[in-house]
């Protein structure tokens, strides 16, 4: 059998009759970590199971969330052409996504819901398709540990007793769990946001909790 050469990464994923001529300008400067990933096939990409996303959480190593290949060749699409028509990535979460009109809160951490946006992960990771992914935007600052990067013991409690309140109520506790990025793995900076992953929803508790959110990747062609 004569050795064939890996396909360049551009051409991983996509269907032959649609291949590109060349490297497409989203794809041009990846980090070492997305070209590995983009360049492998779907087939070889194993989701996560909900125990593997609750032990990633309990352990503090959400750096090892990663989207499907092809989804994340998707996601820097987007996010390219996010960058073209808005000019970065926070001007349209905030104007399209969140719709914000003003970023300052009301009041403290938690104390006004008009303060707090719930909406889907628009690029979740590769996981069981049961979990659901949610984001909840805030406009008031959640402190970390400036040596760390991590949550502050009293903003994590803020977080937690957030979290316990607005889907405890409705979940059973083995089925819900939360983290925030550390600020180096953040893809939007400027606007505070945590997140929650929920195993199995009810689909009427995620229409109320989202207002009827649909994630980007649903639209995105």
């Amino acid at each position: 059998m004569p050795h064939e050469e890996p396909l360049p990464l551009w051409l991983v994923n996509v269907p032959r009759d649609q291949w590109p001529t060349e490297c497409p300008d989203f794809l041009k400067e990846l980090g070492e970590k997305d070209r590995r990933i983009i360049g492998t096939p779907d087939s070889e990409y194993k989701k996560l199971t909900w125990e593997e996303v609750k032990h990633l959480i309990s352990i503090n190593r959400v750096d090892l969330f990663h989207r499907v290949p092809s989804e994340l060749r998707r996601y820097r699409q987007f996010t390219h052409r996010l960058v073209k028509e808005y000019g970065s990535i926070m001007e349209f979460m905030v104007g399209v996504r969140l719709h914000w009109e003003r970023m300052s809160p009301k009041g403290r951490p938690f104390e006004y819901d008009d303060d707090i946006t719930i909406l889907y992960n628009d690029w979740p990771y590769g996981i069981d398709d049961k979990i659901k992914h949610l984001v909840i935007w805030t406009k008031f600052e959640l402190e970390d540990d400036p040596g760390t990067g991590l949550s502050t013991p009293e903003s994590h409690q803020q977080i937690d007793s957030y979290v316990q309140k607005t889907f405890g109520s409705r979940l059973k506790p083995e089925n819900f769990a939360w983290f925030k990025n550390w600020k180096s793995l953040k893809s939007v900076h400027a606007v505070e946001h945590f997140h929650v992953m929920l195993y199995d929803p009810p689909k009427d508790f995620m229409e109320e909790i989202t207002n009827n959110d649909v994630p980007m990747t649903a639209k995105f062609p």
